[in-house]
């Protein structure tokens, strides 16, 4: 096995547990917010995303491939799309402003990652 595909396979191996995280933190943390003048601000979708965000980042930099980016991404989405289709009574994610943020925010949050990400890849 070349150098390379022995890190493409070590960043993959990083990233599953790694979006493992980041989906349950994110969730657990999504639905926070604060009342400021008589507004609730989602600032748990916020930070989810700023989490998801730190550690797409970091498997961008360790592993300097994209690939490890691109499946925490991709898994991390499917995990809490997953989670936001259970029948009612067991779903975590609900379709309110928090929930929908931090859904289709975990695609903005990757796709920006990856398009930052490139400038540490190995040449």
């Amino acid at each position: 096995m070349t150098r390379r595909a022995a890190g493409a396979a070590g960043g993959i191996a990083a990233a599953v547990p790694a979006a493992l995280f980041a989906a349950l933190a994110g969730t657990v943390l999504h639905g926070q917010d604060v009342l400021l003048a008589g507004v609730e601000v989602p600032w748990g979708a916020g930070a989810a995303l700023l989490l998801l965000a730190a550690v797409e980042l970091w498997l961008g930099a360790a592993f300097r491939s994209l690939l490890p980016t691109a499946a925490c991404g991709v898994l991390c989405y499917a995990l809490v799309g997953w989670w936001s289709t259970l029948p009612p009574g067991k779903r975590l994610i609900i379709g309110d402003l928090a929930g929908n943020l931090w859904i289709y925010g975990i695609a903005v949050v990757t796709v920006g990652m990856l398009v930052w990400c490139r400038r540490y890849r190995r040449p």
